[in-house]
Protein backbone atom coordinates (compact mmCIF):
# COMPACT_ATOMS: atom_id res chain seq x y z
CA UNK A 1 0.00 0.00 0.00
CA UNK A 2 1.58 3.33 -1.03
CA UNK A 3 1.84 6.31 1.29
CA UNK A 4 0.45 9.81 1.00
CA UNK A 5 1.52 13.09 2.55
CA UNK A 6 -0.98 15.07 4.61
CA UNK A 7 -1.02 18.89 4.68
CA UNK A 8 0.58 18.87 8.14
CA UNK A 9 3.58 16.92 6.80
CA UNK A 10 2.62 13.55 8.23
CA UNK A 11 3.11 10.50 6.04
CA UNK A 12 0.32 7.94 6.24
CA UNK A 13 -0.78 4.82 4.39
CA UNK A 14 -3.09 5.46 1.45
CA UNK A 15 -6.13 3.22 1.72
CA UNK A 16 -7.89 4.73 -1.32
CA UNK A 17 -7.60 2.91 -4.63
CA UNK A 18 -7.84 5.06 -7.78
CA UNK A 19 -10.01 3.28 -10.36
CA UNK A 20 -9.31 3.87 -14.02
CA UNK A 21 -11.94 4.15 -16.74
CA UNK A 22 -13.04 0.63 -17.73
CA UNK A 23 -12.24 -0.56 -21.23
CA UNK A 24 -14.89 -0.22 -23.92
CA UNK A 25 -17.77 -2.60 -23.24
CA UNK A 26 -16.70 -3.32 -19.64
CA UNK A 27 -18.42 -2.07 -16.50
CA UNK A 28 -16.86 -0.52 -13.43
CA UNK A 29 -16.40 -2.99 -10.59
CA UNK A 30 -15.81 -1.59 -7.13
CA UNK A 31 -13.12 -3.28 -5.05
CA UNK A 32 -13.34 -3.98 -1.34
CA UNK A 33 -12.37 -0.88 0.61
CA UNK A 34 -12.27 2.80 -0.25
CA UNK A 35 -11.96 3.78 -3.90
CA UNK A 36 -11.96 6.82 -6.15
CA UNK A 37 -14.20 6.56 -9.20
CA UNK A 38 -13.80 8.71 -12.33
CA UNK A 39 -16.13 11.72 -11.97
CA UNK A 40 -18.32 10.97 -14.98
CA UNK A 41 -18.89 7.39 -13.81
CA UNK A 42 -19.67 8.56 -10.27
CA UNK A 43 -22.25 10.97 -11.69
CA UNK A 44 -23.75 8.26 -13.92
CA UNK A 45 -24.16 5.92 -10.93
CA UNK A 46 -24.73 8.59 -8.30
CA UNK A 47 -27.78 6.86 -6.80
CA UNK A 48 -25.54 3.86 -5.98
CA UNK A 49 -22.57 5.84 -4.65
CA UNK A 50 -24.10 8.84 -2.84
CA UNK A 51 -23.76 8.60 0.90
CA UNK A 52 -21.17 5.81 0.71
CA UNK A 53 -18.13 7.02 2.64
CA UNK A 54 -16.03 4.35 0.89
CA UNK A 55 -16.52 5.92 -2.57
CA UNK A 56 -15.04 9.24 -3.63
CA UNK A 57 -14.27 10.55 -7.08
CA UNK A 58 -11.42 11.93 -9.09
CA UNK A 59 -11.51 14.73 -11.63
CA UNK A 60 -9.22 14.73 -14.61
CA UNK A 61 -7.48 17.99 -15.46
CA UNK A 62 -9.87 18.79 -18.33
CA UNK A 63 -13.01 18.28 -16.22
CA UNK A 64 -14.53 21.38 -14.69
CA UNK A 65 -15.46 21.30 -10.98
CA UNK A 66 -18.90 22.67 -11.89
CA UNK A 67 -19.59 19.12 -13.09
CA UNK A 68 -19.90 18.01 -9.45
CA UNK A 69 -20.84 21.33 -7.80
CA UNK A 70 -24.25 20.13 -6.60
CA UNK A 71 -22.80 16.95 -5.11
CA UNK A 72 -19.57 17.96 -3.35
CA UNK A 73 -21.11 17.60 0.11
CA UNK A 74 -21.92 13.94 -0.63
CA UNK A 75 -18.25 13.06 -1.16
CA UNK A 76 -15.75 12.05 1.52
CA UNK A 77 -12.78 12.59 -0.81
CA UNK A 78 -12.23 14.33 -4.13
CA UNK A 79 -8.96 13.80 -5.98
CA UNK A 80 -7.69 16.02 -8.77
CA UNK A 81 -5.44 14.43 -11.37
CA UNK A 82 -2.31 16.21 -12.58
CA UNK A 83 -1.51 14.27 -15.80
CA UNK A 84 1.83 16.10 -16.07
CA UNK A 85 3.52 18.49 -13.67
CA UNK A 86 3.24 21.42 -16.09
CA UNK A 87 -0.57 21.19 -16.22
CA UNK A 88 -1.76 23.80 -13.72
CA UNK A 89 -5.52 23.43 -14.15
CA UNK A 90 -5.73 21.35 -10.97
CA UNK A 91 -4.75 24.38 -8.88
CA UNK A 92 -7.77 26.29 -10.18
CA UNK A 93 -10.00 23.28 -9.63
CA UNK A 94 -8.91 23.09 -5.98
CA UNK A 95 -9.54 26.79 -5.38
CA UNK A 96 -13.00 26.54 -6.95
CA UNK A 97 -13.94 23.48 -4.92
CA UNK A 98 -12.86 25.14 -1.67
CA UNK A 99 -13.95 28.74 -2.23
CA UNK A 100 -16.90 28.67 -4.63
CA UNK A 101 -18.42 25.27 -3.84
CA UNK A 102 -17.43 25.19 -0.14
CA UNK A 103 -16.05 21.66 -0.23
CA UNK A 104 -14.85 20.72 3.28
CA UNK A 105 -13.89 17.07 2.77
CA UNK A 106 -10.46 15.75 1.86
CA UNK A 107 -9.02 17.16 -1.35
CA UNK A 108 -6.14 15.12 -2.79
CA UNK A 109 -3.63 15.75 -5.58
CA UNK A 110 -2.86 12.65 -7.65
CA UNK A 111 -0.89 11.95 -10.82
CA UNK A 112 2.38 13.69 -11.67
CA UNK A 113 2.76 15.33 -8.24
CA UNK A 114 6.27 16.61 -7.46
CA UNK A 115 7.87 17.84 -4.25
CA UNK A 116 8.33 21.44 -5.39
CA UNK A 117 4.59 21.74 -6.08
CA UNK A 118 3.41 20.76 -2.59
CA UNK A 119 3.40 24.16 -0.91
CA UNK A 120 1.54 25.72 -3.83
CA UNK A 121 -0.99 22.87 -3.82
CA UNK A 122 -1.48 23.32 -0.08
CA UNK A 123 -2.15 27.04 -0.57
CA UNK A 124 -4.83 26.19 -3.16
CA UNK A 125 -6.71 23.93 -0.77
CA UNK A 126 -5.28 20.44 -1.20
CA UNK A 127 -4.80 18.59 2.05
CA UNK A 128 -3.25 15.32 0.88
CA UNK A 129 -0.81 14.43 -1.87
CA UNK A 130 0.01 11.19 -3.65
CA UNK A 131 3.56 11.85 -4.85
CA UNK A 132 4.88 10.43 -8.07
CA UNK A 133 6.48 7.05 -7.30
CA UNK A 134 10.05 8.14 -8.06
CA UNK A 135 10.00 11.00 -5.51
CA UNK A 136 11.33 10.73 -1.94
CA UNK A 137 8.28 11.09 0.29
CA UNK A 138 10.49 11.80 3.31
CA UNK A 139 11.40 15.20 1.82
CA UNK A 140 7.75 16.22 1.59
CA UNK A 141 7.28 17.75 5.08
CA UNK A 142 10.02 20.31 4.43
CA UNK A 143 8.62 21.11 0.97
CA UNK A 144 5.15 21.84 2.37
CA UNK A 145 6.46 24.78 4.42
CA UNK A 146 9.47 25.92 2.46
CA UNK A 147 8.43 29.60 2.47
CA UNK A 148 7.48 31.26 5.76
CA UNK A 149 5.20 33.90 4.21
CA UNK A 150 3.33 34.40 0.95
CA UNK A 151 2.39 37.68 -0.68
CA UNK A 152 -0.93 36.53 -2.10
CA UNK A 153 -4.15 35.58 -0.38
CA UNK A 154 -5.13 31.92 -0.82
CA UNK A 155 -7.23 29.26 0.86
CA UNK A 156 -4.72 28.95 3.71
CA UNK A 157 -4.71 32.71 4.46
CA UNK A 158 -7.30 35.02 2.97
CA UNK A 159 -5.33 38.23 3.62
CA UNK A 160 -2.53 39.38 1.33
CA UNK A 161 0.81 40.30 2.93
CA UNK A 162 0.24 44.07 2.79
CA UNK A 163 -2.82 43.65 5.04
CA UNK A 164 -0.76 41.55 7.47
CA UNK A 165 2.08 44.07 7.74
CA UNK A 166 1.49 44.71 11.43
CA UNK A 167 2.18 41.06 12.19
CA UNK A 168 5.88 41.38 11.35
CA UNK A 169 8.51 43.27 13.38
CA UNK A 170 9.70 46.49 11.77
CA UNK A 171 13.45 47.06 11.67
CA UNK A 172 14.72 50.18 13.43
CA UNK A 173 16.18 52.47 10.75
CA UNK A 174 17.55 55.10 13.15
Amino acid sequence: MPDIVRHDGSIVADHWQVLEHPAEGETLTLPEGPCLVPAELWLAGREHYAGNDQVGLWLDSHEEPELIADHVHELPLIAVNFPKFSDGRGYSTARLLRERFDYRGELRAIGDVLLDQLQFMKRCGFDSYALRADKDINKAPRCLNFFSNAYQAATDNDEPLFRRRGEFPVADTA
